[in-house]
C-alpha cells in the first residue's frame, strides 16, 4: 500500500560561517540524514563529510576529491579528475561559480519552500511549460508529489526521487554526490567572503549579489540533486499542471483558507451547489481564450528546437556533421551549462565529453565525444494521460473501479509561509491522488472545464514520474564508444523523457529516433476507453492527447515486452530511422524526419502522420533539400561545417518567402486599408518598406519587424487558425457572411507534397488585409520607423547591456529563433528572453578528433557581476562561432586565468 512520507526537520549546527540547514527527511531517515550531512560543512579546514564518491582511488588515499579545472574562452570550465566523485566535485564547483542563486532558488521551489522564504503571494514560472503558480500551490504540489511513496518489486517503499537515486548506476551516484559537496564548497567560499569580480573602473563587486545574503543561502544535499532530475523528467507532464494539482480539493471549503473565505485563483467547488455543464464549444472558446496548460504545450516558440545529422552521402568530403540548436530559455535554470568533463580510470580516459547540460544535471545532455555527436528537440508525443473519474454523490474522495468505490490517497500536506511581519505560520491541506496519480482541476473564467464536483472528477497518470532512468541515460551516453552503442543503448534504457534525438559519428550514417518514455496508449485503446466529451474538448487544444475512462480495467495503459518498465511503448513501437544522405527535426512530429523516406504507422499519442507542417519544420526540410540541389546560391551541392553554419543562421523567414510578393502586388495596391477597428491606414510607407525589405530576421534587415507584426495577426484571425470558426464576426458584432474567403491559403495543405504546401496566400481573406493595417498602426504606436533595421529593435531581455539579436519567430517560419516578452512590439522593442541557446555544429577530422564549432546565445552566467554574464551574447550577436577546445593542446591555446586544483581531505575519523 502507499505511504505518506512523515516530514521532520533537522537543524545541524556548529557549521562554518554558522549556516543553519532545514531540510525535510523521509522514510529511513538514519540514511537520509546522511545524504543530508553528505552537504554540511565541516571543519574548519573546509573538510566535506559524506560517502566515499570514489569509484577509482587517485594517487593519493588521503584525498577524498581531487579535480583541476581550466576555463576557456568565454569561461567554459573543462573539468580533469581521476575519479567520479571528484569529477562531479568540479562540476558542481564551477557551475555553483557561474549559476548559483537561480539554482539554488529552483531547489528550495521543488522542497515546496517559496511561501517559506517568500511569502505566499508571490508566483513561480517554470519557463519551458509555461507553467505559473503563486507560491501557495507551488508549494502543495511539490510536497505532494514527492510525499507520496509507492513499495516497489523489492519490497521497499520509495518516493520519486527515491526511485531515481537507488536506479542511478552506482558511479554517477558517486557524480551527484560530488557535485553536492562542489557547490557547497564555493557556498562556503561565499559566505566567506572569498569571491568577487573587479569591475572595468576598479572596483569590486561581491559575487551573486542576489542571493549572497539570503536566508535560503545554505548547503544543498543530494535529495536536492534527485529532486531536480524529477523535477526535469516532469518538464512536459505533470509539471505543466502545477496549479491546477495544488489547489485541486474535493467539493467544500479549501483546507488552510479562512472560514467564509478564499484565496484568488483556486478553484473551489461548492457541495450545495451545481457545478456548471458546458458545452464542447463553449469550452474549447473558454479554453483558447484563457491561457491554459494545453495551449502552453502546443507553444512551439517556447517547446522547439531544430536539429540534423547528415551522412556520408550529405557531405562534400564524406565525412558525417550534426548540427543542434534547442530553443530554450535565455532566464531560469532550464538555461543550458557548457562545459568539457574529462574523467582518467587507471591511466585511460573512460569519458572525455563536451557539451551542455540543464543546470544542475552532472552529465552532457546534448553534446559530443570522439566517437558520436548528438542533439535534442522537444518531441510531440505525450508523456500522460487524463482520466475521467466517477465520483461517489456521498464521499467526493471516493471514485468508482470496476464496479466498486475505491479511495482516493489521502496526503495530508503541511508548509510554511511566511507573514508580511516575518514571523512564520503553517498551512496544512489533504492532497488527493487516485491510483493513477493527483488529482486536478482546470478552470477557465471560472468555469469548470476539467471539475471535480459531486458527479466526476480528473486525474492524471505521468509516465515520466515512473522515469527512473533518465539519469542512466545520459551518464551512459556520456561514456558511449561508438554509434552504434550510443542507439542501443536509446532504446535498452529508453530514459530520454521527451525529447527526439538525431545522432552520428565518424563515418557513421545519420539516425533520427523518437525513443522516449510515451504511456502504451493505443489508438483501439482510444477508441474504446474515450471519456467523452472531454476527450473531444482537450483534443481541439492537444490534438493527440487522451483523455480516458478512469473506471475501468481496461483502460489501463498496455505494455510491451521490450519495455523497460511497464505501462510504455517499448523501442520496437517506437520511430526510428537511420540513412545515408540527413535526417531532421524541427519540433513536428516524427513523419518527415526525412521525406524521401516518411515514417507512419505509430499512435497517435506520439505524433500525427499526413498532416500538415509548421512553417519553420518546413524551412528545416527545404534548407537540407536547397542544398543537396544546388538551390541554395551557394557553391557545390553538399553540405560542410562552414556552409552548415551559415545557413544555420541566415534567418530567412519563410512566410515572407511564401507570402511577401503577394502582399506587395495586391494590398499594397489598395493605399488605404480598414484595421479592424475600422480606421483607416495609408499603405504607401509600410509597402515600400516591405517592397525593400530582404525577407530575413538580420540585424540590418528592415522591416522585419513590420512583418512579424503582420503575420501573427494574419494567422491569429479566422481562417488562420487550425480549427474551423463556424461564425465569423467584425467589429459592432456583425455577423460575416459564410461564404466569405477566409483560409489563410489559397492552395492548401496536400501530404503528397507535404513541404511545399500550403502556398500561395489568399489575398481575398479581409481579415488579412485588416492584419496588414493593424500591424502598420502597432508599429507606429510603438514608436519606430517603418523602416527600422531590427537590431535597433531586438535586443536581449535577460542582460543590462541589451545586445542586438537577431532572429524571428517560429509562426513567421524562422529557423533562427527568437521569442519576446511580449510577443508583440512595444514602445521598449522586442526583448529577448527565450530562443536559441546552445547552437553546435560538430564533425570530425582525419584523425577522428571532434571539431566542434559552436554559440551560447545567453551566456555561461547568470552572475551580472561575471565576466562571462554576457561576452558570448555579444559575440552570438555577431555571428562570431567560436570553435570549442577539445584537445589539450587546444585547451591550452585558448586558456583563461590560471587551472584553478581543488583537493579535499578525507575527514578524520
Amino acid at each position: 500500500m502507499p505511504r505518506i512520507k512523515a516530514e521532520e526537520t533537522a537543524v545541524i549546527t556548529g557549521l562554518k560561517n554558522k549556516a543553519a540547514l532545514r531540510r525535510g527527511l523521509g522514510v529511513g531517515a538514519v540514511s537520509v540524514a546522511l545524504l543530508v550531512l553528505a552537504g554540511c560543512l565541516g571543519s574548519s579546514n573546509n573538510e566535506i563529510a559524506g560517502t566515499d564518491g570514489r569509484t577509482n582511488p587517485n594517487e593519493n588515499p588521503n584525498l577524498k576529491y581531487d579535480v583541476s579545472i581550466t576555463r576557456t574562452t568565454y569561461g567554459v570550465p573543462h573539468i580533469r579528475a581521476k575519479d567520479y566523485g571528484s569529477l562531479g566535485y568540479g562540476q558542481g564547483y564551477a557551475f555553483a561559480q557561474d549559476n548559483l542563486c537561480v539554482f539554488l532558488e529552483d531547489l528550495l521551489t521543488i522542497r515546496g519552500e517559496r511561501s517559506r522564504f517568500f511569502g505566499p503571494d508571490g508566483t513561480y514560472t517554470i519557463e519551458p511549460n509555461g507553467s505559473t503558480a503563486n507560491n501557495v500551490a507551488s508549494d502543495f504540489f511539490w510536497k505532494s508529489l514527492f510525499a507520496f511513496e509507492e513499495e516497489g518489486a523489492d519490497g521497499v517503499t520509495r518516493n520519486a526521487w527515491q526511485r531515481t537515486r537507488d536506479k542511478t548506476i552506482p558511479d554517477f551516484q558517486n557524480v551527484v554526490t560530488g557535485y553536492a559537496d562542489g557547490v557547497n564548497r564555493y557556498i562556503a567560499e561565499l559566505k566567506a567572503g572569498e569571491h568577487e569580480y573587479e569591475q572595468a573602473d576598479g572596483s569590486k563587486v561581491p559575487a551573486h549579489a542576489a542571493c549572497a545574503d539570503a536566508e535560503w543561502l545554505a548547503p544543498i544535499t543530494t535529495d536536492d540533486m534527485y529532486r531536480r532530475f524529477v523535477r526535469l523528467a516532469v518538464l512536459a507532464s505533470s509539471s505543466v499542471f502545477v496549479t491546477e494539482i495544488g489547489n485541486a480539493q474535493p467539493p467544500g471549503v479549501l483546507p488552510g483558507l479562512p472560514a467564509g473565505g478564499g484565496a484568488p485563483g483556486l478553484p473551489v467547488a461548492s457541495a450545495g451547489k451545481k457545478a456548471k455543464s458546458p458545452g464542447i464549444a463553449e469550452q474549447v472558446a473558454l479554453l483558447k481564450a484563457n491561457p491554459n496548460p494545453f495551449t502552453a504545450m502546443q507553444n512551439k516558440d517556447h517547446f522547439g528546437s531544430n536539429m540534423y545529422a547528415f551522412g556520408k552521402d550529405a557531405t562534400a568530403n564524406g565525412q558525417s556533421l550534426v548540427y543542434g540548436n534547442p530553443h530554450f530559455p535565455w532566464k531560469g535554470t532550464e538555461r543550458l551549462y557548457l562545459s568539457h568533463n574529462i574523467l582518467e580510470l587507471n591511466g585511460e580516459k573512460a569519458m572525455d565529453i563536451m557539451g551542455v547540460g540543464l543546470y544542475g544535471v552532472p552529465a552532457v545532455l546534448i553534446g559530443f565525444n570522439e566517437h558520436v555527436a548528438w542533439s535534442h528537440t522537444v518531441s510531440t508525443a505525450f508523456r500522460f494521460t487524463l482520466y475521467q473519474l466517477q465520483i461517489n454523490p456521498a464521499n467526493p474522495t471516493q471514485y468508482m473501479y470496476e464496479g466498486e468505490m475505491v479511495d482516493m490517497i489521502a496526503l495530508p500536506t503541511e508548509i510554511e509561509v511566511k507573514q508580511p511581519d516575518g514571523s512564520i505560520t503553517t498551512m496544512q491541506r489533504t492532497m488527493y491522488r487516485s491510483h493513477y496519480g493527483p488529482m486536478l482541476v482546470l478552470e477557465a473564467s471560472g468555469v469548470p472545464v476539467l471539475g471535480w464536483n459531486q458527479l466526476m472528477a480528473f486525474t492524471l497518470r505521468d509516465a515520466n514520474l515512473e522515469n527512473d532512468r533518465l539519469i542512466n541515460q545520459f551518464a551512459k551516453w556520456n561514456m558511449a564508444k561508438s554509434l552504434e552503442e550510443f542507439i542501443g543503448l536509446h532504446g535498452s534504457e529508453l530514459g530520454v523523457p521527451w525529447v527526439n534525438t538525431v545522432a552520428s559519428g565518424p563515418g557513421k550514417p545519420a539516425y533520427y529516433g523518437d525513443v522516449t518514455v510515451v504511456p502504451h496508449v493505443t489508438d483501439e485503446k482510444i477508441a474504446d476507453c474515450a471519456a467523452e466529451p472531454f476527450n473531444t474538448v482537450v483534443g481541439q487544444l492537444s490534438p493527440g492527447l487522451p483523455v480516458l475512462n478512469g473506471s475501468r480495467e481496461a483502460c489501463e495503459w498496455g505494455s510491451d515486452p521490450d519495455a523497460p518498465a511497464p505501462g510504455i511503448f517499448g523501442p520496437g513501437n517506437l520511430p526510428t530511422l537511420q540513412r545515408d544522405d540527413y535526417v531532421t527535426n524541427c519540433n513536428d512530429s516524427h513523419w518527415l524526419s526525412n521525406p524521401r523516406q516518411p515514417l507512419t504507422g505509430f499512435d497517435r499519442i506520439i505524433g500525427d502522420e499526413n498532416a500538415e507542417r509548421t512553417l519553420r519544420t518546413r524551412l528545416c526540410t527545404l534548407q537540407a533539400e536547397r542544398r543537396l540541389g544546388g538551390a541554395d546560391g551557394l557553391p557545390g551541392n553538399r553540405f560542410t561545417q562552414d556552409n552548415l553554419k551559415e545557413i544555420a543562421l541566415n534567418s530567412e523567414i519563410y512566410s515572407a518567402t511564401l507570402a511577401k510578393q503577394s502582399v506587395v502586388d495586391a494590398l499594397c495596391q489598395v493605399p488605404v486599408l480598414l484595421s479592424t477597428s475600422l480606421m483607416p491606414v495609408q499603405t504607401a510607407d509600410a509597402c515600400a518598406a516591405l517592397g525593400a525589405w530582404d525577407g530575413k530576421a538580420n540585424l540590418e534587415s528592415k522591416g522585419a519587424h513590420l512583418w512579424r507584426e503582420f503575420w501573427s495577426r494574419a494567422i491569429a484571425n479566422p481562417g488562420g487558425l487550425p480549427v474551423g470558426v463556424p461564425q465569423l464576426h467584425l467589429p459592432f458584432d456583425v455577423p460575416v457572411p459564410l461564404s466569405l474567403p477566409t483560409n489563410l491559403w489559397a492552395n492548401g495543405f496536400n501530404a503528397v507534397d507535404p513541404v511545399n504546401t500550403p502556398n500561395t496566400l489568399n489575398i481575398a481573406n479581409p481579415f488579412t488585409a485588416a492584419a496588414l493595417a493593424d500591424a502598420i498602426l502597432a508599429v507606429q504606436t510603438a514608436g519606430f520607423a517603418l523602416d527600422e533595421p531590427l537590431g535597433n529593435i531586438q535586443k536581449s531581455g535577460v542582460q543590462a547591456s541589451a545586445t542586438p539579436i537577431f532572429g524571428g519567430t517560429s509562426p513567421e517560419g524562422a529557423f533562427t529563433i527568437v521569442s519576446t516578452e511580449p510577443s508583440r512590439l512595444n514602445s521598449e522593442g522586442y526583448k529577448v528572453t527565450y530562443g536559441n541557446s546552445y547552437i553546435q555544429a560538430v564533425t570530425w577530422d582525419a584523425n577522428g578528433k571532434p571539431q566542434a564549432d559552436a554559440m551560447l546565445t545567453y551566456s555561461l552566467s547568470t552572475d551580472p557581476a561575471n565576466p562571462h554574464f554576457d561576452d558570448y551574447t555579444k559575440a552570438y550577436s555577431q555571428k562570431n562561432w567560436a570553435r570549442l577546445p577539445y584537445t589539450d593542446a587546444q585547451i591550452q591555446a585558448a586558456k583563461v586565468g590560471q587551472t584553478k586544483v581543488l583537493r579535499q581531505q578525507r575527514a578524520s575519523n
